[in-house]
């Protein structure tokens, strides 16, 4: 953990001396000064953490080193030092942006205390950047795991929001990329260093929706034993993602769409407004103008949500990124030890892909920890993706005799399970638990060749 750096400031040479040496014995690197101008200079231009300053001084008071300090360095923490008949002047320098004040006369240790929650502030602060930085880096790269056009088009238009503050509204099929594009667009925004609060709509209980959302008073309702912040109050300066809008319960849009267009609400109990800067990006499974139709759904909540839409398009649509997505999440999983072999990455092409990009991902997880020889080959698929190549024709009852169906039925199987093994026919019929004779009789039957 990196030593702070204290700029102590005060006229007084034998409290000055005494308080460096004890700053110092904690730990502290200290740099003392007697005369304020003398201090800022340094401040300007050397490495500075906190300042400690008495309010009376020569040629400069304490409160105008502190808004000269704000001015050029504000991440700079101040804290005043002030007689006991100068409180309310420290009160006001906190107000100009003082961390603290300190009364005289005082113990060390009390300093001490105030220097250590800077100490934990300035860990966590410093932490909360490493990340912060660490995710742009990620979703900055994002639109290098795409091929396709209409996935190209969704990040021209993520060029073009991601800076505002629009309400935005991604419309898309469970596991395309919804929540992944929000962090894409928070994470690019000027708000990414502030919260990206997420709420799933489908899983909160009718009942304490409202709660979540707004927060409570303390006694607003039974059980209700401590004031709560909700999410929208947590989420002030940051980003708000609602997911699954549609499952919104449909008494409290109204009340969401006063936060959206007022930026303001009370809580639930409560009488106080609170003002809150959010930017709210939704999120829908469905088509919300058919709900908007069915009355399940309020018109002008659609409308103010739906400021600047977003459609994802289901993998499906999307061949060109397969390939792509592919690499990307092998290489995740297995560090580069694993890659898929052309054949496999055209067979999963012609997928249909029912869980879209999330179906994808899962299933490179679970090949990267069967695939041990350093290749994903066509027989470590999941029988149902082998299955489902073969399920494009469908038979119509009424249309093709039993028989027919069952004959068809049957072909296919002994395709896949030749397939799956790459055309050993001793595994292909311990798989299907028939005697290899049976096997080879029903491939000459079909003309099934290897």
């Amino acid at each position: 953990m990196k030593k702070l750096h204290i700029c102590l400031v005060e006229d007084e040479e034998i409290l000055r001396e005494s308080l460096k040496d004890d700053l110092f014995d904690f730990g502290y690197v200290v740099y003392d000064f007697e005369n304020p101008l003398t201090a800022l200079e340094y401040c300007t231009n050397n490495d500075c953490d906190i300042i400690i300053s008495d309010i009376r001084l020569p040629g400069m008071s304490g409160i105008d080193l502190l808004a000269q300090v704000k001015k050029v360095k504000p991440e700079i923490f101040v804290i005043i030092m002030t007689a006991f008949g100068s409180v309310q002047t420290a009160v006001d320098a906190m107000r100009k942006g003082a961390y603290d004040y300190i009364t005289k006369p005082f113990k060390t240790e009390e300093l001490i205390l105030l220097l250590e929650r800077i100490q934990q502030f300035t860990t966590i602060r410093n932490d909360n950047i490493t990340i912060t930085s660490q995710l742009q880096s990620k979703y900055s790269v994002a639109s290098g795991v795409i091929r396709s056009n209409k996935m190209k088009e969704v990040f021209k238009l993520l060029e073009l929001v991601s800076k505002s503050s629009t309400s935005i509204l991604i419309s898309g099929e469970t596991g395309t990329g919804k929540e992944f594009l929000t962090n894409v667009i928070h994470y690019r925004s000027n708000r990414s260093e502030k919260p990206l609060i997420k709420v799933s709509c489908a899983i909160l209980a009718k009942e304490v929706f409202e709660s979540e959302l707004f927060g409570h008073d303390k006694g607003a309702f039974t059980g209700a034993m401590k004031e709560k912040k909700g999410r929208f109050e947590i989420a002030d300066g940051g980003t708000l993602y609602l997911d699954d809008i549609d499952d919104i319960p449909i008494e409290l849009q109204v009340k969401l769409l006063r936060v959206l267009e007022e930026s303001e609400f009370e809580r639930v109990g409560g009488s106080e407004t609170i003002k809150v800067d959010v930017r709210v990006i939704a999120s829908t499974k469905v088509d919300l103008k058919k709900m908007v139709a069915q009355g399940r759904f309020r018109e002008d909540l659609f409308y103010r949500l739906n400021v600047f839409p977003i459609q994802l398009h289901p993998l499906r649509e999307r061949i060109e990124d397969i390939p792509v997505l592919i690499d990307y999440y092998m290489s995740k999983y297995s560090n580069g030890r694993i890659i898929c072999s052309p054949e496999v990455i055209e067979v999963l092409q012609k997928y249909n892909w029912p869980g879209n990009v999330r179906e994808l991902k899962n299933l490179m997880e679970r090949m990267s920890l069967i695939c041990q020889n350093g290749s994903v080959t066509i027989d470590s698929l999941p029988l149902e993706i082998l299955t489902s190549l073969h399920s494009g024709e469908q038979s119509h009852l009424g249309s093709v005799s039993l028989d027919k169906i069952m004959a068809d039925y049957e072909k296919e199987l002994l395709k896949i399970a030749l397939l799956k093994f790459s055309g050993n026919k001793a595994k292909a019929s311990e798989f299907l638990q028939i005697p290899a004779s049976t096997l080879r009789s029903k491939l000459d039957k079909y003309n099934i060749e290897k």
